[in-house]
């Protein structure tokens, strides 16, 4: 009695065991989603059909928000050919505005997916999360006043001048680092918010990539003017979360094509064609 026992209790258990096995299999074949990613990365929210994508709002000629409350700008067009090779049309795309120090906060806590925002690749950041690209490759440069002759003539010449950049960035201290230990610096939220104290006269001079810079100038041609003398290189990369290599993959691949059909030149020349800027040759990817 006692063996027939024991027998009904070990198959009981083994067919438990079965269901348990085959029950966890089915829910790792649903968090990979019909794309083949992890629900929790790129390629994986993309194969819903959708994506939060955090970009800047107030950067003419990059990513700017207008009246009728669409997005326009170089990045927005980087974003939506990555979002289409990715199987997410425009329509599926969710504009997620942020600012320049909250960019790795929005992908660590998940409320953006992909962060398309003159984003420079550096060894720190790449301690947080994981770049793509690069997709373009700026020089930081210096904006003023127009009428203020020549009295600015570079990132030397800022001793005592009062230098405006945007928190979460790094221009405007590599400025004071290396070139004007002498220099104010002065720290706003937004760039536009910086180029609102240059036209105040509260600030003398405004840095960051010469691509933003050459987008201001072009709004206000009579009052402003970038210098023209870039000091450092900047890398842009399309930001994910740390360690969605699959993702990052995939988006290097976008934006090979994009450069490679000639979408990535077409959309640097509608949005700066008009502006003096010289649209330079397309980068090499080497994020991968």
């Amino acid at each position: 009695m006692t063996t027939v026992w024991w027998t009904i209790v070990t198959k009981a258990w083994t067919a438990t065991r079965r269901v348990s096995v085959l029950l966890a299999a089915a829910l790792v074949a649903t968090a990979c989603g019909s794309g083949g990613g992890s629900s929790d990365t790129v390629i994986g929210k993309a194969s819903t059909g959708h994506l939060t994508i955090a970009i800047a709002e107030d950067q003419p000629g990059s990513s700017l928000k207008g009246l009728n409350g669409d997005y326009t700008g170089f990045d927005i067009d980087v974003a939506q050919f990555v979002a289409k090779e990715l199987g997410v049309d425009p329509s599926g795309i969710t504009w997620r505005s942020t600012v320049s120090a909250d960019r790795e906060t929005v992908l660590e806590n998940g409320s953006a997916d992909m962060v398309v925002e003159t984003y420079s690749i550096t060894d720190k950041r790449k301690k947080v999360i994981s770049f793509a690209g690069p997709y373009f490759v700026a020089g930081q440069d210096l904006l003023v006043r127009l009428n203020d002759g020549d009295s600015i003539t570079g990132p030397e010449s800022l001793n005592g001048k009062r230098l405006c950049s945007v928190a979460g960035t790094t221009s405007a201290q590599e400025v004071k680092d290396k070139f004007a230990q002498q220099t104010k610096l002065v720290e706003y939220a937004h760039f536009s918010e910086c180029i609102t104290a240059l036209l105040a006269r509260i600030v003398d001079a405004v840095t960051t990539d010469d691509l933003i810079l050459a987008g201001y100038a072009s709004q206000n041609p009579e009052l402003l003017r970038v210098v023209g003398k870039t000091f450092t290189q900047e890398r842009y990369g399309v930001g994910v979360r740390k360690g969605d290599t699959a993702s990052v993959s995939k988006i290097d691949d976008a934006i090979t094509k994009m450069i490679s059909t000639g979408a990535w030149n077409s959309s640097l020349q509608h949005n700066f064609g008009g502006t003096g800027y010289k649209i330079p040759s397309p980068p090499e990817i080497t994020e991968r």
